[in-house]
């Protein structure tokens, strides 16, 4: 099984919403996906109210979800850190500075918008479907 984890900056947008879109991608006998946040500001926070409307109105499924930050041994925990943009790599590099097995690593060559920033949701999903299939269709080829 692979042990991935989606990282931005708050954790209630756009690893969230990658989080469960994964989920609702992969064969969870594959694949187990969680997701955190490089800030500390909104530890405990649910899913941002128009990310859930995104996720509903494209039948993706979603739980309970409570944002939390990346820690240290997260790089132990799991075998991917994908993170949406280039500040969250440099942030993540703050709390996990050394990367000797290469985990971690962003889901676009370019950045993953932040829709708590552009209002754009939709425009994030999409961005997100692209980089989770190309990741699993990666996965599935190693």
């Amino acid at each position: 099984m692979k042990n991935m984890l989606f990282v931005c900056h708050g954790n209630i947008c756009r690893s969230a919403m990658a989080k469960y879109i994964a989920r609702s991608m992969a064969d969870p006998e594959d694949y187990h996906f969680d997701s955190a946040a490089t800030s500390r500001e909104e530890i405990g926070a649910g899913l941002y109210p128009p990310a859930r409307r995104t996720l509903t109105r494209h039948g993706i499924p979603f739980d309970t979800h409570h944002a939390r930050q990346v820690t240290p041994a997260d790089y132990d925990r799991f075998d991917a850190i994908v993170v949406m943009d280039e500040n969250n790599l440099q942030n993540i590099r703050r709390i996990i500075p050394a990367d000797p097995e290469h985990k971690i690593f962003r889901l676009l060559r370019r950045d993953v918008a932040d829709p708590w920033y552009t209002g754009d949701f939709e425009t994030t999903y999409q961005d997100l479907v692209t980089g989770i299939s190309r990741l699993l269709e990666e996965g599935s080829n190693s």
